[in-house]
């Protein structure tokens, strides 16, 4: 004799809402652990500070620095004035070497890069090599080249105060804070000796 067991249809529907959920959750989780998904998700940490402004922050903090915007996009044919060297900068740091922009260590290895003391720059790698008619790394590195240790000091800490506005830039001390100088003003050592007057000498008695 064949026993048949017959549920509610409520907890029919559950049971096998449940099945299908849990099918659906497991058949997830291989697709997951098989590589399927491996590429959403897998933009560097540091992107995620990323700011699509960030090189204009620079121009306007920084209006001497190097435009380097001369290059003609290989889509349009035209001068792609808004491919900039802060631009370029920006990207090589967060998405070519994957370096936190909030640490002005990481922006002194970045200029190590371009300056050639660090890791070397791959031109099939740089930013503008994909949309850009001329590579312009050999153009950036020699824009880099051309400043100062001040300069590219002033450059880390506006990069840093950007990407991390907390950050205190770091700044001469004040007079207020200067040590006392162990030395007379220089308006002391140049002002010129006052004159004897009469009846000085007898100061000099006991």
């Amino acid at each position: 004799m064949q026993l048949t067991l017959k549920l509610p249809k409520q907890l029919s529907r559950f049971v096998i809402a449940t099945l299908i959920g849990t099918c659906l959750f497991l058949l997830g989780t291989g697709i997951k652990d098989s590589g399927i998904w491996n590429g959403i998700g897998s933009q560097p940490a540091a992107a995620q500070f990323f700011q699509a402004d960030a090189w204009r922050q620079v121009y306007e903090k920084l209006p001497d620095f190097p435009l380097e915007n001369q290059y003609v996009s290989s889509k349009t044919g035209e001068v792609n004035s808004e491919n900039t060297l802060a631009s370029r900068l920006i990207r090589y740091h967060v998405f070519t070497k994957s370096r936190t922009p909030n640490y002005r260590l990481d922006w002194k290895l970045t200029l190590a890069d371009y300056l050639g003391a660090h890791e070397y720059l791959v031109a099939s790698q740089y930013p503008g090599n994909d949309n850009l008619r001329e590579n312009p790394m050999e153009g950036d590195r020699a824009a880099i080249e051309s400043l100062n240790r001040t300069q590219r000091n002033a450059l880390v800490n506006v990069l840093v105060s950007i990407f991390n506005p907390d950050t205190t830039p770091q700044t001469a001390p004040s007079p207020q804070s200067a040590p006392p100088s162990t030395t007379a003003p220089a308006s002391r050592r140049n002002s010129p000796l006052p004159l004897p007057q009469p009846g000085d000498a007898q100061l000099l008695r006991p």
